[in-house]
C-alpha cells in the first residue's frame, strides 16, 4: 500500500497530524501498537482529569456543611471512580476512531518498523507483517515512564503512571517519587481518596519548573491537605521483599527508612525510540531525542518526527501543533515555526498551577528591568463565593516596553484562564492594553486585570 504520509503512532500529535493532513488533501494511514489517542487519551492527560475530578467532588462532599448545606453518610467507592476513568478514556478513543473514519484516514494496528526507501514494515497481534510506504514518514511514538536504576518498576509495588490509574485496591499509603505534573496529580488524587500519602522531591521545590512563588504557595497547600512533603531528598534503596515497600531516603539530615504499600515512580519520561528501525536507517537521535529543524524534518529527507521523541516541553498541546506544522510545511504552506517560548504548562490537583513564559527569576537573569504584579485570590469576590480563596495570579512586565514576559497563577480553575495570557503575548500586547480590556466581575479571570494593575501601581482591590 502507497500513502501520501503515514504517522507513526495515534496520540495527540499523531492524529492531529494525520487530520490535518488529510484536510490538505493528503492520503494518510496511522499505525497504531495499541489505542487510537495514545497515552494521552487512554492513560494520561484524560483519564487522570476524570479521577481528579471524582476526587474534588469527594472534597466538596466532605465539606459541604462550608456551603450551608447537610449531607449523611459521605463515602467513596474506589473501584467506581477507576471504572469512570476507563470509561471517560474509552469515549475519548472511541471519539478519536469516529475522527479518522469521518477524515478517510486508514488506521493499521500494529507495531511499525521504518525502513530504508520511505518503507515501514507493520506487525500485528497475529506476528504477521506488511510492508507500507509512502512519501513523508512522521515518527510520532510518544514516551512512557522513565525507570531509574535503582527504582525498577514491577507493576505492582513500585508502579509507574499507567497502574496507579487501576490499581485493584486502594493503598493505605503510598510514596510518590517526583513532584512534576504526574506526581502531585495522583499525590492529589490518592490523599483526596484517604491515603496516607508521602512525596520525595529531590529539587529544593514542589513543582520545581515552575516560579519560586508559585512552588511555595503549592507546598502549603498541600501540606494543609495532610500530604507529607520531602523536599532535597532521594530515594536510595527501594526493598519489595517484604509485604510493602520500604524505601531508604536520603534527605539533608541523614537518611531515613519510609514503609507504605505501593511507591509509584513520576521520575519523567522516556522516549520510545528503541526499536523502530531508526538505528538501520541513520536518523540522528541525540540524548534520548530525535534531532529535528523547525519544520520536525529528520536528517534524512522524507522521515519527520514530533512530540515526545523530539527537544522541547513533552506536553500533548505541544505535540498536536508540532504535528500540524509538520504537515503545513509539507504541503507547501507557510506556517510560522512553533514558538516555544509561548507554551503554556498545566497541572491539575488542587489548587491547579498554569504559567506561560518567564519565571521572575529567568526573567531577572536575562537582564530585564520588571514590573511585578500579584493579585490573592482571597481578595477575589468570586473567589470567594466559590469557597476557593487559595492562591493568586502573578505577571511579569518588561519596564521599558511593557512586554508581558511571564504569567504565572495557582488557584481553582487557572488552567482555563492561562490562554488569556498566551493570546496576550502571542499578540505582543502590552500591560497597558491588559489592564483597559475590561474583565467581567465577578469571575476568576478578573484577577488577571487586577495582577496586572498591581505591576503598574493602579490596583483597585488590594
Amino acid at each position: 500500500m502507497k500513502y501520501d504520509i503515514i504517522v507513526l503512532g495515534s496520540g495527540p500529535g499523531g492524529y492531529v497530524t494525520a487530520i490535518r493532513a488529510s484536510q490538505l488533501g493528503f492520503k494518510v494511514a496511522v499505525i497504531e501498537r495499541e489505542n487510537l489517542g495514545g497515552i494521552c487519551l487512554n492513560w494520561g492527560c484524560i483519564p487522570t482529569k476524570a479521577l481528579l475530578k471524582s476526587a474534588q467532588v469527594y472534597e466538596y462532599l466532605k465539606h459541604v456543611d462550608e456551603y450551608g448545606l447537610k449531607a449523611k453518610e459521605i463515602d467513596k467507592d474506589f473501584d467506581a471512580v477507576v471504572k469512570r476513568s476507563r470509561n471517560v478514556a474509552d469515549g475519548m478513543s472511541k471519539g478519536v476512531q469516529f475522527l479518522m473514519k469521518k477524515n478517510k484516514i486508514d488506521v493499521i494496528y500494529g507495531f511499525g518498523k521504518l525502513k530504508g526507501g520511505k518503507k515501514v514494515v507493520v506487525t500485528d497481534d497475529q506476528n504477521k507483517e506488511t510492508e507500507y510506504s509512502a512519501d513523508h514518514i512522521v515518527i510520532a511514538t510518544g514516551a512512557r515512564s522513565r525507570e531509574l536504576p535503582f527504582l525498577p518498576i514491577d507493576g505492582e509495588k513500585v508502579i509507574g503512571y499507567r497502574q496507579a490509574m487501576t490499581l485493584p485496591k486502594q493503598p493505605k499509603k503510598m510514596i510518590i517519587v517526583g513532584s512534576g505534573a504526574i506526581g502531585v496529580e495522583f499525590a492529589y488524587f490518592y490523599n483526596s481518596m484517604g491515603t496516607e500519602v508521602v512525596i520525595v522531591e529531590f529539587l529544593p521545590n514542589l513543582v520545581p519548573l515552575e516560579d519560586e512563588e508559585v512552588s511555595k504557595q503549592f507546598e502549603k497547600s498541600f501540606k494543609k491537605s495532610g500530604i507529607k512533603v520531602m523536599t532535597n531528598s532521594s530515594v536510595t534503596k527501594v526493598d519489595t521483599s517484604g509485604k510493602g515497600v520500604k524505601a531508604t531516603v536520603k534527605t539533608k539530615n541523614g537518611e531515613e527508612v519510609i514503609e507504605a504499600d505501593i511507591l509509584l515512580s513520576a521520575v519523567g519520561i522516556k522516549s520510545n525510540i528503541e526499536g523502530i528501525g531508526l538505528e538501520d536507517i541513520g536518523i540522528v537521535v541525540d540524548k534520548d531525542k530525535i534531532l529535528v529543524n523547525d519544520y520536525y524534518q529528520t536528517n534524512l529527507p522524507g522521515y519527520y518526527a514530533i512530540g515526545d521523541v523530539v527537544p522541547g516541553p513533552a506536553l500533548a498541546h505541544v505535540a498536536s501543533a508540532e504535528g500540524i506544522t509538520c504537515v503545513e510545511k509539507i504541503a507547501g504552506l507557510n506556517p510560522e515555526p512553533v514558538d516555544y517560548g509561548n507554551i503554556p504548562g498545566c497541572t491539575y490537583a488542587t489548587p491547579e498551577i498554569a504559567s506561560v513564559g518567564l519565571t521572575e527569576a529567568q526573567a531577572k537573569e536575562k537582564g530585564y528591568d520588571i514590573k511585578v504584579g500579584k493579585f490573592p485570590f482571597s481578595a477575589s469576590g468570586k473567589a470567594s463565593a466559590a469557597g476557593t480563596k487559595d492562591g493568586f495570579v502573578k505577571v511579569i512586565f518588561d519596564a521599558k516596553y511593557g512586554e508581558w514576559l511571564g504569567c504565572h497563577m495557582i488557584g481553582a480553575g487557572v488552567t482555563d484562564m492561562i490562554a488569556e495570557a498566551v493570546v496576550a503575548r502571542k499578540l505582543e500586547t502590552t500591560g497597558h492594553e491588559v489592564l483597559k480590556a475590561i474583565h467581567p466581575h465577578p469571575t476568576m479571570s478578573e484577577a488577571v486585570m487586577e495582577a496586572v494593575a498591581a505591576a503598574y501601581d493602579e490596583v483597585i482591590h488590594l
